[in-house]
């Protein structure tokens, strides 16, 4: 958290183009030292002389282009891709181009010029494509109908490449930022065509992330980062059971001790404001608070366990009820029948929650990284009585989001702080707190039943889950028909070719809050089916990969990844003595993801990853590199919650803290990862952000399972007792 000094050079350039923004050089081999994106990425006003052609699009004097991006970088690339996909159509020199993040308030203020800010559910290449190659194509369209008027020549007759609107014939060319200011007055009759992937020229090539050197250096400023004149800092304690509220605070312990400003009461937490954190941080810990626990103080983990394997013996919604499948398993040659049961998961981000807040009368300022910062503009909005548009988000980079950070409790108790006290306020949630109070991943339990027939085919699949609902947790539907899409995503649209296929769905909350986290339901269900599938073969004695194949026949998508999977893994080679090999394959998002773990168990029962491929069909790929770094992103964190991922309930409280007793993997642990494109192209675009995750734990299960003959159908696997074959 040490200040970084800015060099006179990145001073000046944050001063042209973002008065403390998106400070964005050009990052070409005239000018090594220009970055073409700032330490702070929020938006700002336009330098002087600059011409917006667009909302997306603005030229600078000097031929740079800059390109706003509607979407929030949290590490997935998104500062790069989407710029390259606008790039793609305008024609400009990606050398010179130069990115920001568009103006929230602008797209609140102005109905949604920029479309949905909010990110997730891995739609930002998905859901902005054309909207993007429209922005981009509209201003390439734009600057040749002013060149052409300039020269009297039919803007047909022209093309823009290189940041240069060119006229062929005449072998005359005009840089874009000498047409610029005619090209923002001309009105378009229609607007351009965009281009088919197929004749995409930068988008689908590797290309260097944006944000790369800023923050390789330390520049790039994370909320956590934040410094503002006459700031003051705040520690802050949530009731340490859900749902409780604050009783009392005796505050003589502190009483008269340095740098301590005031202690602010909340409804259900108390907030130290001090000079310093770290003295807001022990005042904190030598309060004496009293809480009004409630109920849920009784609570216990092992309580919530018992209670989703019992709700599925009670009253379902049906999901799905295709053929009869209770009258095939009744006549079935053989049942195979398993429970499997995932517990509560943190996001448990690098960058814990924070936010800095100035709330003044009429204006409210919020310094922080979220994913979603019109839904930020009204939350504090509301906690503070103002209306929306008097409320201004500075988006920061954010330190991992992977759903937490789209629902963001830091940002109301800041703004309350900060009017409290009247200042600028920075509120830091310690890692316990963050950890303690997170929104998590849904504790579920599943009960699957399938009837084979004689040759060890399928022929009917029930499949029951119970699982926490997200939608109530957050307070936004009460789900009246008892189906949550996230609850039944990879069961009611499983893609195994099964005729009798019933799905039963139980929504149980609990007092724990949950949300969204890295591909959502699809990382307890794919665990589940993927780990069923390989227990049906092992009943018939097929290989795995074959039994998915036969299931799959007539989906080409799949079959393609499992060819490429096969093919990549070595699948079928000899493994040494102790060692695995594990498949599985999961559509999310619009992606098709497999993946292939290799594994070895010692005979006391350490497991080690030492291998991943997984073959990718997202339909169509903007930037090579993103697609790969993000599925062993996504693999990393579906290991690490089969492993070692667990939150765990006691009198009513979250037992962990820290990363000693919530851990992640290490680098020193992290297995070789290879990825590998097998995409069907045409209409399809899929997501990538979190597609990866799914397949992890299953794979690996199931690897375990070729290693040791243990079947793994709780997690994590740290708590299954496994001895590897001597």
């Amino acid at each position: 958290m040490n200040a970084i000094t800015p060099t006179r050079r990145q001073v000046l350039l944050a001063t042209l183009s973002a008065a403390g923004g998106l400070a964005v050089g050009v990052g070409t081999a005239r000018e090594a030292d220009a970055l073409p994106i700032g330490p702070t990425p929020w938006d700002t006003d336009p330098p002087a002389g600059a011409q917006e052609i667009t909302a997306w699009v603005v030229v600078e004097p000097d031929n740079s282009v800059l390109i706003r991006v509607a979407k929030q970088e949290m590490g997935q690339g998104i500062l790069t891709a989407l710029p390259m996909l606008v790039a793609e159509e305008l024609g400009c020199d990606w050398a010179q181009v130069r990115v920001e993040y568009a103006s929230s308030h602008r797209n609140f203020a102005q109905h949604k010029v920029y479309g949905p800010t909010m990110t997730g559910g891995s739609r930002s290449v998905r859901g902005s494509y054309r909207m993007l190659q429209q922005a981009g194509a509209s201003a390439r369209a734009r600057l040749i109908v002013a060149a052409a008027a300039r020269w009297g020549v039919p803007p047909a007759s022209c093309d823009a490449r290189a940041s240069q609107v060119v006229h062929a014939p005449s072998g005359r060319a005009v840089p874009f930022g000498a047409v610029a200011a005619e090209a923002a007055r001309v009105v378009l009759e229609a607007e351009p065509a965009i281009r088919p992937p197929e004749q995409f020229r930068l988008a689908g090539k590797p290309t260097p992330r944006l944000d790369t050197r800023v923050k390789v250096t330390g520049e790039a400023r994370f909320g956590i980062d934040t410094r503002l004149p006459g700031m003051l800092y705040a520690a802050v304690a949530a009731c340490p059971v859900f749902g409780g509220t604050l009783a009392d605070v005796d505050e003589k312990a502190i009483a008269g001790r340095r740098g301590i400003r005031r202690v602010v009461r909340l409804t259900d937490a108390v907030a130290v404001v001090a000079d310093s954190f770290w003295r807001a941080k022990q005042a904190l810990a030598d309060l004496k608070v009293t809480w009004n626990e409630g109920a849920a103080a009784e609570t216990t983990s092992a309580g919530f366990r018992a209670e989703y394997r019992a709700a599925l013996d009670g009253p379902a919604a049906k999901a799905l009820d295709r053929g009869n499948a209770e009258a095939a398993l009744a006549g079935a040659v053989k049942v195979v029948e398993a429970i499997y049961e995932v517990p509560h998961l943190a996001h448990a981000t690098m960058e814990p929650l924070n936010c800095t807040a100035h709330a003044q009368d009429g204006r409210v300022d919020i310094w922080m990284g979220t994913q979603a910062p019109e839904l930020a503009m009204k939350r504090a909005a509301t906690a503070v009585g103002v209306w929306p548009g008097q409320v201004f988000v500075h988006n920061c980079y954010l330190g991992g989001g992977f759903g937490r950070r789209a629902i963001n409790d830091e940002l109301e108790q800041a703004v309350l702080v900060s009017k409290a006290v009247g200042a600028p306020v920075k509120l830091v949630w310690t890692r316990e707190e963050d950890m303690r109070h997170d929104r998590y991943r849904p504790q579920a339990a599943l009960r699957f039943r399938a009837a084979l027939d004689a040759k060890g085919t399928p022929v009917a699949w029930r499949m029951q889950t119970a699982v926490g609902s997200i939608r109530r947790s957050l307070g936004w539907d009460k789900v009246a028909d008892g189906i949550e899409p996230m609850a039944v995503e990879g069961l009611a649209n499983c893609p195994y070719a099964v005729p009798n296929l019933r799905v039963d769905c139980v929504l149980k909350n609990t007092h724990v809050p949950v949300m969204f986290w890295r591909s959502v339901g699809s990382s307890q269900n794919a665990f589940a089916v993927e780990s069923f599938v390989d227990e049906m073969a092992a009943a018939t004695g097929a290989d795995p990969l074959a039994f998915r194949r036969h299931l799959l026949a007539g989906r080409t998508d799949f079959l393609r990844v499992l060819d490429v999977l096969a093919e990549r893994s070595n699948w079928g080679a000899p493994l040494p003595s102790g060692w695995g090999r594990g498949v599985a394959i999961h559509e999310s998002f619009g992606t098709i993801v497999g993946e292939v773990v290799e594994v070895s168990v010692s005979t006391q029962g350490a497991v080690r990853v030492h291998r991943v491929v997984a073959a990718v069909d997202c339909g169509h790929v903007i930037n090579p590199s993103t697609v790969e770094r993000q599925i062993e992103s996504g693999v990393i964190y579906g290991l690490t919650a089969a492993l070692t991922g667990e939150i765990t309930i006691k009198a009513g409280r979250v037992e962990q803290g820290n990363f000693d007793t919530y851990r992640v993997m290490r680098m020193a642990e992290a297995p070789r990862i290879e990825t590998h494109l097998a995409l069907s192209g045409g209409s399809k675009w899929g997501g990538i952000g979190e597609p990866g995750t799914p397949p992890a734990a299953p794979a690996l299960a199931n690897a375990i399972f070729d290693a040791t003959g243990t079947r793994v159908r709780s997690l994590p696997i740290m708590n299954t007792p496994l001895s590897g074959r001597a």
